[in-house]
């Protein structure tokens, strides 16, 4: 047994006396790493960590010790001492090599290795005695097992009969109790208790042979971890010689490897000399072209829309004075379409020359191009910022310039009002060439001017009518508005005709230019302006253009044809006729301005008597939410307001706020007191009696309340200047009764909430525009309102989309709780409110998605136009 502990000292690195070793530095790293590894699975990890606190000054083993003494319980407390030497020892070699400077270890002479060798031969001789005598005392231990196991037995056998004579002892007693005298029952008293003695003895033998028996289990199981131990240090003295027979191999091919290396080294430093040389000319041919590439694409970006717009006019206006061909102006317009480099190239190198030889230059480009983009014309009423008095306006240009980012020839065709900003319209002009149109049985000449408007290409129509119907110094509110724009909508569709024009998409909006899509397929496909789809949007079916049938008739319509159900003919009133409606008959697609609008219109209520009419044509009717113009409505670059600013720097609102105080005359006193802003037409539609409940609902909870806008209503305007009057010197409440555009833009930076209390909103883009500069919206839930205002308290809605607050009924009772629950946060939740600023500025209210499915209907229908054709 003692040979064997020698063994086991051995193999973790504990050497007996008797035991010839090199020192330790000699063992290779993968004998330490083998030792570690055994050590490590023979012990416990809380094991190891009470080795480590053991000094190497304990280690002495104990050869005499007998494996069923007591003293065996220390067995395992020497084993952990033995596992700190060797821990001492590999921290020893570690010094060594951290003396010598490295981390391997130190590379030894062949004669040393050698005598390792021989040395961990012997040391395996030992160590097999070692193993047979140790195997000898297990054999001791199983015979001692077997015999206490024999004696175990004869004591159960004694155990058993000692228990049957106490039964049948205690039933004796309790037989003869009566009987018996005092002395025999002591004398059965004591024979009991003798039995009892023995009992108790016997049991406590039997305890002390199970644990023996648990001891003899544990030096099997240690006999078995020395027997693989001996076995793994046989493998690695074997393992050993292998790697010293590498070595030399692998010596001896590194000193191959080496003078190949050289010679390669050689060929590398002339062919990198070449690589080098080759490289520094390549690099000045890339920097030369990358400086052309650079040169060219900034040329181009510096190029605006505005230059490629005035060149399609341009064309346009040669092709309308006959001075190129249909052919040649379609070719132009493709270049145009392209933002064709060399077109741009030869209009700048004509300055000085004469339109004719301009003509000659431009005529050498017309080849034939494609484009992926479509050509779309909009024919509409208003277009901001030139003509503007309702959202309309905002819609077409905010949309026509999405298109046109996207890749598409935009074009629109307005009136010439005498009243809109001419200074807003860059080079205007009039063409030489006049266009007639029919009207009232006769052909009136028409003024064309084109122009550009926010980097897009304008086509103003001037009828020289005796009526001058857009030279009146207003847009709307005569009483022929039915025949001034019955009027336009046919004459800009003789300017498509008279233009060879070939769109894909003529694009119309509301009543004033809903005639267009009769007038198209009845008399203008005829003639050939055949190439386009129809899309009509309704941005208000409150206003539909219905008039007595024979109305229609100047523009040259068959009233006869049009007056029934099916075409143009009023669902409301028979004998009356209905523009509106004729464009939902006669359109390839149908849009109005958001989703939940295209919903309630479909009902009695909403449609105004259309929802007959949209149900039959409900597969062509869609609901698209407008966008806002983020290139006008951009606090972080608005030129109209104090101070700029952004989500994450609020500080220039505070600064807007501040200043139009002091230019309304408001009070000063409280930089924190919010200010509520509303920019509205005052119409029954907007809600005019929530606007005024809203005004003094706002005082009433410390607020200070600004108004912006103006009614076409009388009674209404004289309601509110009356208002305003009272309001003159209030210190908390401004009425400014008309629409300033510039104005409005402060009231959007400055205000901390905004009121749209609509009894019905198609869309509504004050909302929007209020929240790009972080004015929180609280709005009625109707419309585009219900698709773009979501209330902050509304757990249904994702909490990153709730932006705002909203109420349902259409009374004041509402609108007071929307407004209360507003205050509370803007007074007692300041971090939330910021939160919900933030919020609400970072939303994308662009025309980029709404320009998108715009794109996708124009290219459904086209295609199922195509299909149609191939049938």
């Amino acid at each position: 047994m003692a040979m064997a502990s020698e063994a086991f000292a051995l193999f973790l690195g504990h050497v007996p006396r008797n035991c010839k070793v090199v020192p330790p530095i000699s063992f290779s790293r993968r004998f330490i790493v083998v030792s570690c590894k055994m050590r490590h699975s023979n012990f416990s990890p809380k094991r190891n960590e009470q080795t480590n606190r053991a000094p190497p000054s304990q280690l002495h083993l104990r050869a005499d010790l007998d494996p069923l003494s007591s003293e065996t319980d220390n067995f395992v407390d020497n084993n952990n001492t033995i596992d700190g030497a060797v821990s001492t020892g590999e921290d020893e070699i570690k010094e060594i090599q951290k003396d010598e400077g490295t981390s391997e270890p130190p590379t030894l002479p062949l004669q040393h290795l050698i005598k390792m060798i021989k040395n961990a031969e012997e040391n395996i001789l030992l160590l097999n005695e070692a193993r047979i005598k140790a195997l000898e005392e297990v054999d001791k231990v199983l015979a001692e097992k077997e015999a206490l196991h024999s004696e175990i037995k004869i004591l159960e056998t004694k155990l058993a009969e000692i228990d049957s004579k106490l039964k049948v002892t205690n039933q004796e007693k309790a037989d003869t109790s009566t009987r018996t005298n005092t002395s025999s029952d002591s004398s059965l008293l004591s024979e009991i208790n003798t039995l009892r003695i023995e009992n108790s003895v016997l049991k406590s033998k039997v305890e002390e042979l199970k644990e023996k028996e648990k001891r003899v289990e544990m030096l099997e199981r240690e006999k078995c971890q020395l027997e693989a131990s001996i076995k793994d240090l046989e493998e690695s003295a074997q393992t050993e010689e292998d790697e010293n027979k590498f070595n030399e191999e692998l010596q001896k091919k590194v000193k191959t490897l080496e003078e190949q290396l050289r010679v390669s080294d050689k060929e590398i430093n002339a062919l990198m000399k070449l690589y080098e040389e080759s490289v520094e000319v390549f690099q000045k041919t890339l920097d030369k072209l990358k400086e052309e590439s650079e040169k060219s694409v900034r040329d181009l970006k510096e190029v605006s829309w505005e230059f490629w717009s005035s060149l399609s006019l341009m064309v346009d206006g040669w092709l309308l004075e006959k001075k190129i061909s249909v052919a040649d102006a379609e070719k132009l317009r493709n270049l145009v379409l392209n933002r064709d480099l060399y077109l741009r190239e030869t209009y700048l190198s004509c300055k000085g020359l004469n339109e004719s030889e301009i003509i000659a230059k431009f005529l050498k480009l017309t080849l034939p191009r494609n484009s992926s983009g479509l050509h779309v014309v909009h024919i509409a009423a208003e277009m901001a910022p030139i003509a503007k008095v309702g959202g309309l306006g905002d819609v077409v240009s905010g949309l026509c310039k999405a298109l046109q980012r996207k890749g598409n020839m935009v074009e629109i065709i307005l009136p010439k009002y005498d009243c809109m900003d001419h200074d807003r319209v860059q080079d205007l002009k009039v063409l030489h060439e006049t266009v007639e149109s029919y009207f009232e049985g006769q052909l009136f000449k028409n003024k064309i001017w084109v122009g550009i408007v926010e980097g897009l290409p304008v086509y103003f129509i001037e009828p020289l009518h005796p009526a001058k119907y857009f030279s009146r110094g207003k847009f709307y509110g005569d009483g022929d508005d039915f025949r001034r724009f019955m009027y336009f909508s046919r004459a800009a569709l003789e300017l498509l005709l008279e233009s060879k024009k070939k769109p894909d998409i003529i694009h119309c909006h509301d009543w004033q230019t809903a005639f267009v899509a009769p007038l198209y397929w009845d008399i203008f496909a005829n003639r050939g302006l055949n190439s386009a789809r129809i899309c009509f949007t309704c941005h208000n079916f409150e206003h539909q253009g219905a008039v007595p049938a024979h109305d229609l008739k100047p523009c040259g319509l068959d009233v006869d044809h049009l007056d029934r159900p099916d075409r143009l003919q009023d669902d409301s009133s028979h004998g009356r006729i209905n523009a509106v409606k004729g464009a939902i008959v006669y359109s390839n697609i149908v849009t109005t301005v958001s989703p939940t609008y295209a919903q309630e219109v479909r009902s009695p209520e909403g449609g105004r008597g259309l929802h007959l009419a949209l149900k039959t044509h409900s597969r062509k009717f869609f609901g698209v939410l407008n966008g806002i113009d983020t290139d006008t409505w951009n606090p972080r670059a608005d030129n109209f307001i104090k101070a700029q600013y952004s989500y994450d720097d609020l500080q220039g609102k505070l600064i807007n706020k501040d200043y139009i105080r002091k230019q309304l005359g408001l009070s000063t006193s409280d930089p924190s007191q919010p200010l509520v802003g509303c920019i509205t037409r005052l119409v029954p539609q907007k809600g005019v009696h929530l606007i005024r409940n809203a005004m003094y609902k706002t005082l009433e909870l410390g607020g200070q309340f600004v108004l912006l806008g103006s009614s076409p209503v009388p009674h209404i305007q004289k309601e509110f200047e009356s208002i305003a009057e009272n309001f003159k010197s209030h210190a908390d409440a401004r009425l400014i009764l008309k629409y300033d555009d510039v104005f409005s833009h402060l009231i959007y930076a400055a205000s901390d909430m905004f009121i749209i209390p609509s009894i019905f909103e198609p869309c509504g883009l004050t909302q929007m525009i209020a929240m790009q500069y972080g004015s929180i919206p609280i709005a009625r839930k109707t419309g585009g309102l219900n698709d773009s205002v979501f209330d902050l308290d509304d757990n249904s809605i994702p909490a990153e989309l709730r932006n705002g607050f909203t109420f349902v009924n259409a009374d004041e009772q509402s609108l007071n709780g929307a407004m209360e629950r507003a205050f509370k946060y803007y007074k007692k939740n300041p971090e939330v409110w910021q939160e919900l600023v933030k919020r609400a500025m970072t939303i994308d209210f662009s025309w980029e998605s709404s320009a998108s499915q715009y794109e996708e209907l124009y290219h459904k229908s086209l295609a199922r136009a195509r299909a149609f054709a191939q049938t």
